[in-house]
């Protein structure tokens, strides 16, 4: 964190001092940068680098860096509005419009300004990240014997054989793809499984990321409710009766945003109900990785018990490392690992080999068990800080379930409270909290929000941005 400020610090610095140098002088060397400012070589560099892609500097390796030429005139501005029709018209004849609306997704993507902090994140925060075993992974993987070769497009056979192992029961590495990232992987699953117009069932509440993936490709999200036990089966079975549904995409094990897990009766029941109407299960098991510390034994994946071939499984190993570690996993049975495949070939092509032999090296070394043993510590440390701070400062919230996993806790407002309004209370109080609303693909019960504890500093930024959600909690019920 203190490197990346660095860099912005030393190039607002550099940019202010531009003025000095006629277009194409010669800027100070990159030593005597270094002894002006006090920082590291690695510091000026990344600086120069940033001023370059701004087309303010430009670097020749062995000379030096230049002061950029001034640019000619500006770009001519044409007039894009017929793209309006192309875009409707692209529509006229689905069944169900696609709809890319991406904006529930940029809520756990987007970076809060400068002094808020971040309870709607969706990513450990880089303190908890395994940065230093990443580095050390993607160092040894660019010098193994053919490690900027094409691999197969399946993935490399060892680390389809790794996430089979974790997946369990008989699958085998031959039935595991290589994807980039869980995103792309229930992109690649819902592509395959639903042909544009038809109905994919999910759970409600439920990952918005998901319900843009369905609705970008022209299928209409169907919601079935979950309780503190998971999906419930009856519900389940009148949903693909009434709408003759092949999909369905649930997170059994800590499911987002509720923290609920299948509970052990409903798990067979799940998949007989499924098999009875002919249909998929989607499994996506986000995070079994970010389990925390008092967790107890975990129940294994769908997938582990399926015979049949009903269920799609979707893993990652993103959440418990960092956002821009992006390798995970596709596993299924029978003829539709075909379709999964040809998809995922024609999309990506696959995932870059130097990306899959790192990964190998990092679970494959002792720092792999270490960091999910601290992360799950850290997690529940922070879990508790945040559920005391709630029910301290907060008592009116309802928090109706305290998971054992994950990096979030699903609240409920109080009746009559105006979600949007406090969203934007928080924000102005300097809180970034994630509203409830994208969560339903149909209209919610009541008002909701997830608050995220793994992507903030410390425990004691939780107990100040609990502290600042009480301030917008009074702004919010003052004005309405």
């Amino acid at each position: 964190m203190y490197e990346r400020s660095s860099v912005a610090d030393l190039a607002k610095r550099l940019r202010e001092e531009l003025d000095r140098y006629s277009p194409g002088g010669k800027l100070p060397s990159s030593r005597s940068l270094v002894e002006r400012f006090r920082v590291s070589p690695v510091t000026v560099s990344r600086a120069l680098a940033q001023l370059a892609a701004e087309g303010l500097v430009v670097t020749r390796p062995g000379a030096g860096a230049f002061r950029a030429m001034p640019q000619a005139a500006g770009p001519v501005v044409g007039d894009t509005s017929w793209q309006e029709v192309a875009l409707s018209a692209d529509a006229a004849t689905d069944v169900v419009p696609r709809t890319v609306d991406a904006s529930g997704v940029m809520v756990s993507l987007a970076a809060p300004p400068p002094g808020v902090i971040e309870f709607n994140g969706g990513y450990l925060h880089p303190s908890l990240q395994p940065e230093r075993a990443m580095a050390a992974a993607l160092a040894r993987a660019g010098r193994r014997p053919g490690a900027w070769t094409r691999p197969p497009v399946e993935g490399l056979p060892e680390l389809r054989e790794w996430f089979a192992r974790g997946i369990g029961g008989a699958i085998t590495a031959a039935e595991v793809l290589i994807t980039a990232g869980g995103q792309s992987a229930l992109t690649t699953a819902l592509r395959a499984l639903a042909p544009p117009g038809a109905p994919v069932l999910v759970e409600s509440p439920t990952y918005p990321g998901m319900l843009a993936i369905a609705r970008a490709s022209g299928l209409r999200p169907v919601p079935v409710p979950v309780d503190a036990d998971g999906v419930r089966p009856r519900l389940l079975a009148d949903a693909f009766r009434a709408t003759g549904a092949r999909v369905f995409v649930c997170q059994p094990l800590l499911q987002n945003p509720t923290g609920a897990v299948l509970a052990p009766e409903r798990r067979g029941e799940v998949l007989r109900i499924a098999r009875e109407a002919g249909a998929f299960v989607v499994e996506d098991d986000f995070v079994r990785r970010l389990v925390h510390e008092d967790a107890g034994p975990l129940p294994r994946p769908l997938a582990s018990d399926d015979t049949d071939g009903v269920v799609v499984h979707v893993c990652s190993l993103t959440k418990a490392t960092s956002p821009s570690f992006r390798v995970s996993a596709l596993a299924a049975r029978g003829p539709v690992l075909e379709r999964l495949r040809a998809i995922q070939v024609v999309d990506t092509f696959f995932v870059p080999r130097p990306l899959q032999e790192a990964a190998l090296e990092l679970v494959g070394s002792p720092a792999w068990p270490r960091h999910l043993r601290s992360v799950a510590v850290e997690l529940r440390k922070r879990r508790d800080t945040m559920t005391t701070a709630l029910r301290l400062n907060l008592p009116e919230i309802a928090l109706p379930h305290i998971p054992s996993g994950g990096y979030h806790l699903w609240l409920r407002l109080p009746d009559g409270t105006d979600e949007q309004a406090l969203v934007a209370a928080a924000l102005r109080a300097g809180v970034a909290v994630t509203p409830g609303r994208p969560y339903f693909s149909a209209e919610p019960a009541a008002a909701h929000l997830r608050l995220s504890f793994a992507a903030v500093a410390s425990t004691a930024e939780i107990t100040e941005g609990v502290r600042r959600l009480r301030t917008a909690c009074d702004e919010a019920c003052r004005g309405s």
